[in-house]
């Protein structure tokens, strides 16, 4: 049953954060949503989500009040903390926004308060850092005056079918009473049912080998697709005929980014270092998928070589579309497009980007990549459908317009349907 006096702050507004705020104040009278961004509080504020996971409709609806303001979170009894969790250039766990949310937190912390974290983090972070800082900068300690709870975020960015709702929650608390309030307050909220994990440790683990597993068999697909470019043979046509097997994993072979399956691997591998093992097989994947970017360039450069038109331009001209980590999203967070921009613009391709779902200033400021218009690429000696938006569906229709007689089309998610090209343009997909 959920407590009604609860009063929740969601700290941290982004793709995880926002969904979990509006559905609990969508049964929580006084739910707060903190975020250090005044930007992103100004946009929420006027009733836009610039991420595109909660409609503008369902946030003008909704009784959630957001702030940039931490004082604001004084008499908050429950905090759920959202922050993202990345890595450094060194592929090394980067805890700096998990610190400081609990350097936020701890001056607002009163008896009895609880702390949630749905940050990735590996196995013992909740305890062998958060708690040592809620309990330094509130003055508290834990597990008498404040408790600690874990339950990871499971939220797929651009996904409409699998929802906060309907993706069963792992909860895990230090104590029964402090998992009893995690079970009233992500029960109201969750119609798929609660994981009861034993320890916070485990949930914890839980969490990092979802997105690890995923990012192996992606790696495994990746290496097939290597394998079966060289033999001449289509990767796609290759899965569609494995996949009629009744427990053959449906994975594809792409580039592989983002604030997840690119991370949580290297969070594991560093927890595992640290107990004195030295994983193999999860950094080997690792490898495979960050080499997809030169693959594919190369490839692309390859194929416009052998064409007809290879003496008649020095300067290659391709145009790219898509920049963000994945399809439908505006994220740029961890792409891996711009591997694919970077080693083709040194080989000396003119390199047009294009994509009308991410934020120019975002994408010039995080990689220095100025997006051009849909109408500049043109006289293409290649086309690279790096990201698969339903925008870049109706591009297939004026192909011909866009490259030059036996131009290519280099296609990373098969997204293109062949038999709908042109005759004159050769095409390659992953």
């Amino acid at each position: 049953m959920k407590n009604e006096s609860e009063r929740i702050a969601v700290i941290g507004l982004g793709y995880v954060g926002l969904p979990v705020a509006v559905a609990l104040a969508e049964k929580y009278r006084d739910v707060l949503g903190y975020d250090v961004s005044e930007r992103r509080v100004e946009s929420l504020r006027a009733k836009h989500d610039w991420t595109g996971e909660i409609e503008n409709e369902r946030l003008a609806s909704s009784s959630l009040q957001v702030t940039a303001d931490p004082t604001e979170l004084a008499g908050c009894t429950f905090f759920i903390v959202t922050v993202p969790t990345p890595i450094d250039d060194a592929n090394e766990p980067d805890l700096t926004p998990v610190e400081q949310a609990c350097r936020s937190i701890a001056p607002y912390l009163s008896a009895g308060a609880t702390v949630v974290f749905e940050s990735t983090v590996y196995p013992g972070v909740t305890d062998s850092v958060c708690a040592p800082l809620l309990e330094e900068h509130s003055g508290l300690v834990r597990g008498r005056d404040f408790f600690l709870g874990y339950s990871p975020e499971r939220i797929n960015p651009g996904d409409k079918e699998h929802r906060l709702d309907n993706i069963p929650k792992i909860i895990a608390a230090e104590d029964e009473a402090t998992l009893s309030r995690l079970r009233a307050v992500y029960g109201a909220i969750v119609n798929a049912g609660l994981h009861e994990a034993p320890s916070i440790k485990v949930a914890e683990a839980a969490k990092v080998i979802e997105n690890t597993q995923r990012d192996l068999n992606i790696a495994l697909m990746n290496e097939l697709a290597l394998v079966l470019d060289r033999m001449d043979i289509r990767t796609r046509d290759v899965l569609e005929a494995a996949g009629t097997k009744w427990n053959f994993l449906r994975f594809s072979p792409g580039l592989v980014g983002g604030h997840c399956i690119g991370v949580d691997p290297y969070y594991l591998t560093h927890a595992s270092e640290k107990v004195g093992y030295n994983p193999e097989v999860i950094l080997a994947g690792r490898r495979v998928n960050n080499s997809m970017g030169a693959f594919i360039a190369h490839k692309t450069l390859s194929m416009i070589e052998d064409g007809k038109n290879a003496l008649s331009r020095p300067q290659p001209r391709v145009g790219i579309l898509g920049l963000t980590f994945k399809e439908n999203v505006p994220d740029l967070r961890n792409s891996r497009v711009p591997d694919v921009i970077e080693f083709l613009k040194k080989a000396g391709a003119e390199v047009l980007v294009h994509d009308p779902r991410a934020n120019p200033d975002e994408a010039q400021h995080e990689y220095g990549v100025e997006l051009q218009s849909a109408a500049s690429l043109e006289d293409l000696d290649a086309l690279v459908f790096a990201v698969a938006h339903d925008e870049f569906g109706e591009w297939i229709e004026d192909l011909s317009q866009r490259l030059r007689p036996d131009g290519v089309v280099i296609d990373v998610r098969s997204f293109v349907q062949r038999d709908r090209l042109p005759s004159d343009i050769r095409y390659w997909s992953l």
